[in-house]
């Protein structure tokens, strides 16, 4: 039988709940209502990645590539060296090109619905710069404007992903009162899911993670409480949280 070559994620705690990381080219889904910290532990995974040489590119939907940089400066993750050197890239799926800010960015998709060239760019961007990691926030943008081919799109995404052998995240915004994962069919396409939530307990809000599943790999079958701490992410893998519910 042959090894599965595993990536690791860098988010202390998480490899471990993942038995050593994620199997590579595998496509994840980050699903979790707002304010619990996809979009953290998605940059963390690519931090981590420039730092051991496997470039990365982020796809931003539903922010402002100069807001991201900002974002990730204040976790100490500087991306502007790594973009310089031609290791990092944001593929720019917010502004549309509007602004004297988004005149300066590479990858510039003209409208988040115009899908086929958002692919092209990713696949553009993979490429030239040989990217190992990538992470989509968020997809809900896209099924939110394309509700009935939300499927067909993250089949695509995935075809183009796994394809061109990335490891990537897609972040997912599911409602609070939610219990799936975001969108009709997209749970089904990707190798594995993660959820993020943030629950109130007595009074106290806390934060937790689970893995619902994991193509290629067994994984904790527990809810592992975490922090977002000015470092990022780090997950108590030895611990377990009941909601009780």
């Amino acid at each position: 039988m042959s090894v599965i070559e595993r990536v690791k994620t860098g988010v202390p705690g998480l490899d471990e709940i993942l038995r050593g990381g994620i199997p590579r080219r595998n496509m994840v889904l980050l699903a979790g209502g707002p304010g619990t910290g996809k979009t953290i532990l998605g940059q963390q995974f690519l931090y981590h990645g420039l730092m051991n040489n496997e470039p990365g590119i982020y796809v931003a939907l539903e922010e402002h590539p100069v807001q991201v940089r900002i974002n990730m400066q204040q976790f100490g993750w500087d991306i502007r060296k790594y973009e310089e050197r031609g290791e990092f890239a944001i593929v720019d799926a917010f502004t549309a090109g509007v602004g004297e800010a988004a005149k300066r960015e590479k990858y510039v998709c003209p409208s988040p619905d115009d899908f086929p060239t958002l692919i092209d760019l990713i696949k553009q961007a993979i490429k030239e710069i040989d990217a190992k990691r990538v992470v989509v926030d968020s997809v809900t943008t896209l099924y939110i404007t394309k509700p009935v081919v939300a499927r067909g799109i993250v089949l695509q995404l995935k075809k183009v992903l796994s394809g061109l052998g990335t490891t990537s995240f897609l972040v997912s915004q599911v409602s609070v009162t939610e219990r799936g994962f975001g969108g009709p069919g997209v749970e089904h396409a990707a190798d594995g899911i993660i959820r993020l939530d943030l629950d109130e307990i007595n009074g106290k809000l806390y934060r937790s993670i689970i893995v619902w599943k994991m193509r290629g790999t067994a994984h904790s079958m527990s809810r592992h409480p975490f922090e977002i701490t000015d470092k990022g992410i780090i997950i108590d893998h030895e611990k377990s949280l009941s909601l009780g519910r």
